[in-house]
C-alpha cells in the first residue's frame, strides 16, 4: 500500500486545520464580544434585544468561510473515498490559501465584532444605528470574504 502521508498531504492537511480551527475561534470570540455588549445594552433597552441578536449574528459568518474551505479542500483530497495524491505545488497552495482564511477570519471576525459592539452601546443609548452598524460591519467582513475567494480558486483552478 502506498504511503499516503506526503510532504504535500500534509500541508495541505496543517493548512485546512488551521483554516477551520481559526476561523471558528474567531467567530467564537467575535460572536461573544457582540453578545456581552447585548447584553449590557439590555439593562438599558430591553427593546433592543431583536436587533441586537440579529448583529450578534454577523460574526459567525466567517467560521462558516472556514468551513466551506475546509470542506473543498476535504472533496478534492479524498475523491472516490481515496486520498488523492497532490503535487507539491497543489500542497503549498492549499496550505497558504487555507492558512490566509484562518488568519484573516480570525481576525476579521474580531475586528467585527468590535465595530457592532459600538453600535449595540449607541443602540441601547436610543440612538438608530442598526442599519449603519450592519452597514459598516460588511467592511472588516469583505477580507474574509477575499481570503475564501482565494481558498475557491485554488479550489476550482489549482486541484
Amino acid at each position: 500500500m502506498e504511503n499516503i502521508f506526503t510532504l504535500p498531504f500534509i500541508l495541505a492537511a496543517i493548512g485546512m486545520v488551521v483554516m477551520l480551527t481559526m476561523t471558528c475561534i474567531g467567530s467564537a470570540i467575535g460572536v461573544t464580544i457582540a453578545g456581552n455588549a447585548t447584553i449590557g445594552g439590555l439593562k438599558k433597552n430591553p427593546d433592543i434585544f431583536g436587533s441586537s441578536m440579529i448583529l450578534c449574528a454577523i460574526p459567525s459568518t466567517q467560521g462558516l468561510y472556514g468551513f466551506a474551505g475546509f470542506f473543498f479542500f476535504l472533496l478534492k483530497l479524498t475523491g472516490d473515498a481515496a486520498i488523492v495524491q497532490i503535487s507539491l505545488m497543489q500542497g503549498i497552495l492549499m496550505f497558504t490559501s487555507a492558512a490566509a482564511l484562518g488568519i484573516a477570519g480570525y481576525y476579521s471576525s474580531i475586528y467585527q465584532s468590535r465595530l457592532i459592539a459600538n453600535g449595540i452601546v449607541e443602540m441601547s443609548n436610543g440612538q438608530d444605528t442598526f442599519g449603519r452598524t450592519m452597514i459598516l460591519a460588511v467592511f472588516p467582513e469583505l477580507y474574509a470574504i477575499l481570503t475564501f475567494a482565494s481558498v475557491f480558486l485554488v479550489w476550482i483552478f489549482a486541484l
